[in-house]
């Protein structure tokens, strides 16, 4: 794979799958964000979760946009429209150091196939290049068996003996309020003695 960014565009070659694709990859900006905010919703309804996004315009623009932002984009772009994204931040690995982490890529449905996606890919692994990452690395499903084939075929490792945990709102709440009776008794406890 190599990937050459000039004026806007990015120009791909995939070795691996003998084409070469010529999209408009920029950088998003906050006018941007109602269209991001469409492309997770269409992702929501991709991985059958339709009703998970409660993220807002405003929560993206305010995020991403600050002076010290927690998210980045790249955006596809074809004759004014923006036709798919790539969402990523930085991380730390205490193994690793630096590294980034794709968190969404997702090109609309009707643009599938038109080479964005492989662009913003291609982006987002030379912008790690960049920013000299020593991994890049973004979960998948189990189930997204295309995509698992392109990342492997792009030279990724796709792991089966890692699991994702996650704790959500709820989960937080639950999991502070047990924590704050466990200690209120502990307390309780000493005090008695």
């Amino acid at each position: 794979m190599s990937c050459q960014f000039g004026n806007g565009h990015v120009k791909t070659t995939f070795s691996f799958l003998k084409i070469t694709i010529s999209v408009h990859i920029r950088t998003g900006t906050p006018d941007d964000m109602p269209a991001v905010l469409e492309l997770i919703r269409e992702l929501a309804v991709f991985e059958r979760e339709p009703d998970a996004v409660v993220v807002t315009v405003d929560d993206l623009v305010r995020d991403g946009f600050s002076d010290s932002p927690l998210f980045h984009t790249f955006v596809a772009e074809e004759n004014g429209t923006i036709t798919g994204m790539a969402l990523y931040y930085f991380r730390y690995s205490t193994w690793k150091g630096k590294t980034l982490h794709l968190e969404d890529l997702i090109v609309r449905e009707s643009q599938r196939g038109s080479g964005a996606g492989s662009a913003l890919y291609a982006a987002v692994i030379q912008q790690g290049k960049r920013e000299g990452v020593r991994r890049i690395e973004w979960a998948v499903l189990d189930w997204n068996t295309p995509a698992i084939t392109f990342y492997e075929k792009s030279g990724a490792r796709v792991f089966s003996d890692w699991r994702v945990a996650q704790m959500d709102e709820e989960g937080i709440r639950a999991f502070c309020e047990r924590t704050e009776r466990l200690r209120h008794e502990v307390e309780k406890t000493s005090d008695n003695q």
